[in-house]
């Protein structure tokens, strides 16, 4: 078989396989989001029940605003990006979920600080002493500004995302939480990292907000990048105010799918400032070091938690295998792949997405499973709670479809080279 032809069975393969999982994503997206427009709103308060069983069933009519935030961002994203979810009836959800926010996330206006729980008619039970309410309601508003083109929606999220950036850099006093004299200055990674996302929600296809927020996102990066630890060795979840590791189960603390996270987070920034160092400083050590620590040898599937040191995490669920850091791994190594061109980051994703179809996905109510123990079996049927909701499995859904789609416009057209004439007297 001559080299041409050879290669071109192999990028007919590549073709196949790409193709293959566009259609399953999109088959799953599909499915993902019909089973929250028919379960999830609340027609008679306006916001979202995401408290469902596996058919769908309303358990609990408790409001989290995080996932308030999620769905209204979510829907907006899809109308926005996807043509076939281009319909009234989602944007009119989307709506009523951002006006049920903006009459009562917020605990005691003109303050800024938002809930964590709501009872189902809007009245605050719960507030967390930490930004990420706050960060959904941002990335909500600003979605819903790009779909309608109403101004008082971005004033919202500029306003908010103005005070986030206050309470994380100037002065956490709003956020409520007391100054105990034994308790260590640290800094969880998960703050730079919902700031920087914040940076590029605000900042797409926006110049002036871009360049506003481009310092804000440089200091983002350099800070999340100081939680690879131990000569780049380890990404540990928590470090100190200046950067160095922090003793005990805290300090050794590590979240597999977080550093995922993390890490497609940082590759479209590296992306956006044309740095090649960095994206492949990033691709080493938030993606392929925490996924070479984090996945299971023996089970498959990424840990939930893990100890640095390799001692048992005090978490009770350590073990156990959960929808986001899995959706998050299969975002990461599709845009590494995307980015980078490296081929062991495409068979990283194809690895993960197996797994994670065969064991989250619920081909007989649809969505998927949140929580599966360190066997793969389902451990909770619920397919919404405080904290699952409409966003980490459409999300990913939606970007590896958009990512599979623009990789497969990339290939050469499927036209195999021509075969040379046999020579003269070849049998």
């Amino acid at each position: 078989m001559s080299g041409g032809l050879q290669m071109w069975q192999d990028m007919e393969k590549e073709r196949e396989a790409m193709q293959t999982w566009k259609e399953r994503v999109a088959q799953e997206l599909d499915r993902v989001v019909a089973f929250w427009t028919e379960h999830s709103r609340d027609q008679e308060h306006g916001g979202f029940f995401t408290c469902l069983g596996r058919d769908g069933q309303v358990y609990d009519d408790l409001k989290y605003v995080w996932l308030q935030g999620r769905q209204v961002w979510m829907y907006c994203r899809l109308y926005r990006k996807l043509e076939r979810f281009r319909s009234p009836e989602l944007l009119e959800s989307a709506k009523a979920g951002g006006e049920f926010l903006l009459r009562y996330a917020r605990v005691a206006p003109p303050g800024k600080k938002c809930a964590f729980v709501l009872t189902r008619d809007g009245r605050p039970v719960k507030v967390q002493r930490t930004i990420f309410s706050e960060c959904f309601y941002t990335m909500a508003m600003n979605e819903l500004w790009r779909v309608t083109g109403e101004a008082r929606y971005q004033k919202e999220a500029v306003e908010m995302m103005e005070q986030i950036a206050c309470w994380v850099r100037e002065d956490p006093s709003g956020l409520g939480r007391p100054h105990l004299p034994g308790a260590p200055a640290s800094e969880s990674m998960a703050v730079p990292m919902m700031l920087l996302n914040l940076v590029d929600q605000l900042g797409e296809a926006d110049e002036e907000l871009a360049g506003n927020y481009a310092e804000l996102g440089d200091w983002c990066v350099q800070r999340i990048l100081r939680h690879v630890q131990r000569d780049g060795q380890a990404v540990l979840e928590n470090v100190s105010e200046d950067g160095e590791e922090l003793p005990g189960c805290l300090g050794r603390h590590q979240n597999p799918g977080h550093a995922l996270e993390a890490g497609w987070f940082l590759l479209r920034h590296a992306v956006r400032k044309g740095d090649p160092k960095l994206r492949a400083h990033v691709i080493n050590k938030f993606l392929l070091l925490p996924f070479r620590s984090g996945w299971d040898p023996d089970h498959g599937g990424l840990f939930y938690f893990q100890d640095a040191d390799g001692l048992c995490p005090t978490q009770l669920e350590w073990a156990m295998k959960l929808w986001w850091p899995h959706s998050e791994a299969m975002i990461a190594f599709l845009m590494g792949y995307s980015d980078s061109g490296d081929p062991a980051l495409l068979h990283l994703f194809y690895q993960v997405a197996e797994y994670t179809f065969r064991q989250f996905r619920d081909p007989e109510y649809g969505e998927w499973f949140g929580y599966l123990n360190q066997e793969g079996k389902v451990a909770l049927t619920i397919k919404g709670g405080p904290f699952k909701g409409c966003f980490h499995v459409p999300r990913c859904l939606a970007m590896c479809e958009e990512m599979l789609g623009a990789l497969l416009s990339r290939l050469p057209p499927a036209v195999p080279p021509a075969v040379p004439p046999a020579s003269q007297g070849a049998k």
